[in-house]
């Protein structure tokens, strides 16, 4: 079992560093709105999900059916989750917005699992939680102080602070609600596959009325083509793909505590791609939030038995 923690701890932070580069593919194609990026990323990605899946939801539709309640709520996050996200971008800059978002999922995700599911949380994850949020601020921040308001996607950021700062909040409620609905419904029993390709695949056929009304400047620019195929098939797809591995041996909890890897990322591509500038206390940042996720991810010691045939002392 402490392999299979392992395995899917590796898997989420695999979909964190493939998210981090979310940001820099949709600078890439900057006469998209943030409501057109989400709504092609996360729908399309979505719906190849679902095409990928499609044999085992046929095979796990009576158990996907039985749990439809959970199936719903996770489907419905899962749509409302990057309208709120990039628009938070735009309204209260890509620092603010993405600390916001990112950084409240796991306090989310840790009540939802509290109140619903009453589930006690350990230490260890406090320690590697509180660790990871105070690096993601401090990277906030130094970014912030360093470089000024940075430009969300197709548009300038920073114009309503406040809104964009609630909308960061839902998109973290809503990234906590479906980890932990898909988390719920593989305790259950159905494989990983067919529950995020039919989570997924719900949330895009919710997500394509929004792309027909946004998604005209998509298409009119090859580079923009080009960076929303990237930030469907790689990052939403195959991350979401190794993020649903991960949630069948970690709790919702933890996966996206572990996914606070993303702002990091994000950061060192801002740095070797776009050029930008990260500060000493940025790179201090970095390193406090890897220190939490080796915390978070380090397998528990597990209790040894004596010479005497005790548990938790050593042999002389």
């Amino acid at each position: 079992m402490r392999h299979g923690t392992t395995f899917g701890s590796l898997c989420v932070l695999a979909a964190a560093l493939l998210w981090g580069t979310t940001g820099t593919a949709a600078a890439l194609a900057p006469g998209v709105g943030p409501l057109a990026v989400g709504a092609a990323a996360m729908g399309v990605g979505g719906l190849l999900q679902a095409a990928a899946a499609h044999r085992g939801m046929r095979a796990h539709r009576a158990g996907l059916l039985a749990q439809w309640r959970t199936l719903a709520v996770s489907a419905a996050a899962v749509a409302v989750y990057p309208l709120a996200f990039y628009t938070s971008m735009r309204l209260a800059g890509v620092a603010v917005g993405t600390v916001v978002s990112i950084g409240s999922a796991p306090v989310a995700a840790a009540l939802v699992e509290r109140i619903v599911d009453r589930q006690p949380l350990s230490h260890r994850w406090a320690l590697g939680a509180a660790a990871g949020l105070l690096g993601v601020l401090t990277l906030a921040v130094a970014r912030a102080v360093d470089a000024g308001p940075a430009p969300g996607p197709g548009t300038a950021a920073g114009t309503h602070p406040a809104l964009g700062i609630a909308l960061g909040l839902a998109a973290g409620l809503t990234y906590a609600l479906y980890s932990w609905g898909a988390a719920r419904l593989m305790r259950r029993g159905l494989p990983s596959r067919p529950v995020m390709g039919a989570i997924f695949g719900l949330g895009g056929v919710l997500l394509l009325p929004v792309l027909l009304l946004t998604g005209g400047p998509i298409v009119a620019a090859g580079p923009h083509v080009a960076a929303v195929a990237y930030l469907a098939v790689v990052p939403m797809f195959l991350g979401y793909v190794l993020f649903g591995r991960g949630l069948g041996t970690v709790a919702a909890s933890t996966a996206t505590a572990l996914s606070l890897l993303e702002p990091a990322v994000a950061a060192a591509l801002a740095v070797l791609v776009l050029h930008e500038r990260l500060p000493a206390l940025g790179w201090a940042g970095m390193g406090i939030l890897l220190a939490g996720l080796v915390v978070l991810t380090a397998p528990p010691r597990a209790p040894r038995l004596s010479a005497r045939g005790s548990w938790g002392r050593a042999a002389p």
